[in-house]
């Protein structure tokens, strides 16, 4: 089991570095200079020349890879004494470090992943990623706990009442619910209930998760402006979750062991829950584990139209500005965590079932 698990772990390591690489030289083969952009109209030639030896744009692609590599890396090599070093350790942007190996002024250190700062704000990169995750990360939980209670709950009548009416409603509404894009969804979402009908619902186009009190002047958790965004995000793993629940349950229902049951007498509800869905959500499980690693990234389009301050709103207004450091550090962040989620999904997999870890 130790062996699967390191297996698992060098593996995702290599495909964080293969991430890492693409990230790079993707951002760095664009056009435009982030020196221009920094300084505007301001831009002359000595101006250029001394942000760019500033943000390292003046040295070799290959060197500022290196470079980019070694800020990422929770173990790096630094320059201790010399300020006009490039590989100089700047408290400021690294933090505390733990010294592993020193000599003549130069080492290994410990430290946090940087993330470099932005272009625009001047901000750490990491702080601002800080500041945006939780409420992305509410978004998603929130829509794939949507998707899963009401999926399993649907896709179980779906299953027992077979080419009825309702199974072919529910068909019908997966069909349409996999292949409607989401940020038509949430336009359609957001016109519908928060402008059309939003004198009988209550709802905000652009609601802030945190809501401030007209007496005491204190900041509230305001989940009612949560509802739009985790119904229009949860609408394609939802259609999903119906679907494989259906197709798993009724591939259960079939089996010799299900006829057992029933032959000794136990009742329909005992036999569909307790031995025919508890043996059909396998699949639906590794939808749902899958489906959240993508909505951390898939949420970027619903939070840009719902005004969700989240990473896909940080993400965007990014693009907008050129703010490389910004876009980067937030697709690098999100690709580590979908590498993350299947690492241990592997391992719960190797886990519940030995033959995983032969393979």
């Amino acid at each position: 089991m130790i062996r699967y698990i390191l297996k698992r772990l060098i593996y995702g390591l290599l495909v964080i570095w293969g991430v890492v690489t693409v990230i790079f030289f993707l951002f760095n083969i664009l056009p435009g200079d982030p020196a221009r952009m920094l300084l505007g109209q301001r831009s002359d030639i000595s101006s250029v020349e001394t942000i760019q030896k500033e943000l390292g744009l003046d040295k070799p692609k290959s060197m500022q890879y290196l470079k980019f590599l070694n800020d990422l890396a929770p173990v790096s090599y630094h320059n201790f004494d010399h300020i006009d070093s490039y590989w100089y350790y700047n408290q400021e942007f690294y933090g505390k470090r733990h010294v592993i190996i020193s000599s003549h002024g130069r080492g290994i250190v410990l430290k946090w992943p940087y993330l470099r700062t932005s272009y625009q704000s001047k901000r750490q990169v990491s702080a601002i990623i800080a500041e945006a995750f939780p409420k992305t990360l509410l978004l998603a939980t929130s829509s794939i706990v949507l998707a899963m209670i009401i999926g399993i709950l649907l896709g179980i009548p779906a299953a027992i009442y077979k080419d009825s009416a309702l199974d072919r409603f529910l068909l019908v509404f997966s069909s349409f619910g996999m292949s409607i894009p989401s940020f038509f969804a949430a336009i359609i979402m957001a016109w519908l209930f928060a402008f059309v009908l939003a004198d009988y619902t209550g709802l905000q186009m652009f609601g802030s998760l945190y809501s401030v009190d007209d007496y005491t002047g204190k900041e509230y958790l305001n989940l009612k402006n949560l509802i739009l965004p985790a119904i229009t995000l949860g609408i394609r793993p939802l259609a999903i979750v119906v679907s494989l629940t259906r197709s798993s349950l009724l591939d259960a229902l079939s089996q010799d062991y299900i006829r057992t049951a029933e032959a000794k007498g136990l009742g329909s509800f005992a036999v569909v829950v307790k031995h025919g869905l508890r043996n059909s959500l396998n699949p639906v499980i590794t939808a749902i584990t899958g489906w959240f690693a993508s909505l951390m990234a898939g949420a970027v389009f619903v939070e840009y139209v719902f005004d969700w301050k989240g990473i896909g709103v940080v993400i965007v207004d990014a693009l907008e500005k050129y703010d490389l450091p910004v876009i980067m550090g937030s697709v690098l962040f999100i690709s580590v965590i979908l590498i993350f989620i299947n690492i241990l999904v592997d391992i719960l997999y190797a886990i519940l079932d030995p033959r995983v870890r032969l393979s």
